[in-house]
């Protein structure tokens, strides 16, 4: 089971305790995460070449995790895409934050956290009772 995670650069910077959080519920559940942006880094003039990368990675993974804390161009292609996939989508976001409520609607399951421990938390009880159980 792989999941890809959708947040650009300098909102990964901001969440690095949130990310680990999400690593951990991940690995318990022996869920693979690819986080884009820890495995590229986008160049000027690579936009088209690495859009091509993020949706052969969403093409192999089983749901895409979509940080709308702080939402991005990218996220939203991503998410695009991968509706288009029929990938079911997870959406995350800070309780704090404001409510895309396209993105919300687009999304098929929702998390809004209030710190790292209630994210892991909450997307521990999510993966357990959601996904399939092999």
């Amino acid at each position: 089971m792989k999941a890809y995670i959708s947040v650009d650069t300098e909102t990964r910077k901001s969440l690095g305790k949130e990310i680990i959080a999400l690593g951990m519920a991940m690995s318990s559940a022996n869920v693979e995460q690819f986080v884009f942006v820890d495995k590229y880094t986008i160049e000027p003039g690579q936009e088209a070449e690495m859009m091509q990368k993020a949706m052969k990675e969403i093409d192999s993974s089983n749901f895409i995790i979509i940080e709308a804390s702080k939402i991005n161009v990218t996220s939203c292609i991503e998410l695009g895409y991968a509706k288009a996939k029929r990938k079911p989508i997870v959406y995350l976001q800070k309780a704090e934050a404001d409510t895309n409520d396209l993105i919300f609607s687009l999304s098929n399951f929702h998390i809004l956290y209030t710190s790292p421990k209630d994210l892991f938390d909450q997307l521990n009880e999510f993966l357990k009772n959601v996904l399939p159980q092999g």
